[in-house]
């Protein structure tokens, strides 16, 4: 988005406040100070939530004299694995941030209506700017059936364990799996995932390659057959209109803005499958639906052709970001 900015006639100021957010320690909360700070009163002002929901005692004083925006990518209290106590505290911290600033960024339309209706936020404060997507060439696959791909840091919130479950009730099927993204951010689940893929036999069929970018990324979705997404939380899944806008089908979970991204067809099909969260069995019956219909399988593939058609590229979000930021610089300064 910020490389697409200036290209419809807004200049960004990329600060980047490191930290460990949305918790950080003292250095981290002292930056973030610092960088509030240092911007002249008045400036038009865009917040990641990650940074800035987690931390109000530090970005509210500033809302009265900067024009502050959030950009929320996933409520701080939906993150997996939260003890309910940790996951209050953190959804209060949100709640004080957002009702200060002048207006929230939410990238789906359902993602807006959870951050209404869990903050008790004026409907008018909440904007949405869908990501926009990349031209790509349409994906070669590479049997049309087995490959699959799943794109996402391998954390408990992105269900790859439910996937790997589901696997191992298809023996009778030749699917693989090959999981593209962070290894590094939840070691132990990590460590979890891989001792299952042993001790189920699936050593064969599920592959780690880490995190890819540019080329490497690239190559990996024109080999996919079907992009699976089994996550437990997402405000929205830019894997799914990245699959698309490359004529990939989509196997997901039903949470979030996922609906949202992935949409229908200009016929009204929609271009995948989505599966309750959580639910190995389903995800299973998803997949051998996928695997053994060829007439399923072409349906959706003529149907992500066409919902791939249909996506905004990233011009299109940051014409569409301007204008609400045009909207909320005439916003009346909030007063508690």
């Amino acid at each position: 988005m910020c490389e697409s900015l200036p290209g419809v006639g807004v200049p960004v100021l990329q600060v980047a406040v490191h930290g460990s957010w949305p918790e950080p320690g003292p250095t981290g909360r002292a930056r973030l100070a610092r960088a509030l700070a240092a911007l002249p009163d008045h400036t038009t002002v865009l917040v990641d939530g990650l940074v800035a929901c987690g931390v109000p005692d530090v970005v509210v004083p500033h809302a009265r004299r900067l024009r502050l925006g959030v950009l929320v990518h996933l409520p701080l209290a939906d993150e997996t694995g939260l003890d309910p106590v940790h996951a209050a505290e953190l959804d209060a911290c949100e709640r004080a941030t957002l009702r200060a600033v002048r207006q929230v960024v939410a990238t789906s339309p359902t993602a807006a209506r959870v951050l209404v209706r869990r903050h008790r936020l004026a409907p008018s404060t909440v904007e949405v700017v869908e990501p926009g997507v990349d031209l790509a060439p349409l994906a070669s696959g590479t049997d049309g059936v087995s490959r699959l791909l799943c794109v996402a840091a391998v954390t408990p919130r992105k269900g790859q364990d439910v996937l790997v479950e589901a696997l191992a009730q298809l023996r009778d099927l030749p699917l693989t799996v090959d999981f593209v993204g962070s290894l590094t951010r939840a070691p132990e689940y990590v460590d979890e995932l891989r001792w299952s893929v042993r001790r189920l036999g699936l050593g064969d069929r599920v592959t780690f390659s880490g995190p890819k970018a540019g080329g490497e990324l690239d190559a990996a979705y024109d080999g996919a057959d079907l992009v699976l997404l089994p996550s437990h939380a997402e405000t929205y899944g830019m894997v799914v209109t990245e699959a698309l806008a490359r004529g990939i089908p989509v196997v997901a979970s039903d949470v979030g803005g996922v609906p949202d991204a992935l949409g229908r067809s200009a016929d009204g099909t929609v271009p995948g499958l989505l599966v309750p969260s959580g639910d190995a069995g389903a995800l299973a019956s998803a997949l051998r639906r996928w695997a053994t219909d060829a007439e399923l399988r072409r349906d959706l593939r003529t149907a992500a052709l066409g919902r791939g058609n249909a996506l905004e590229e990233w011009d299109g979000a940051a014409r569409r970001l301007t204008e609400v930021v045009a909207r909320w610089r005439s916003v009346p300064i909030k007063v508690a």
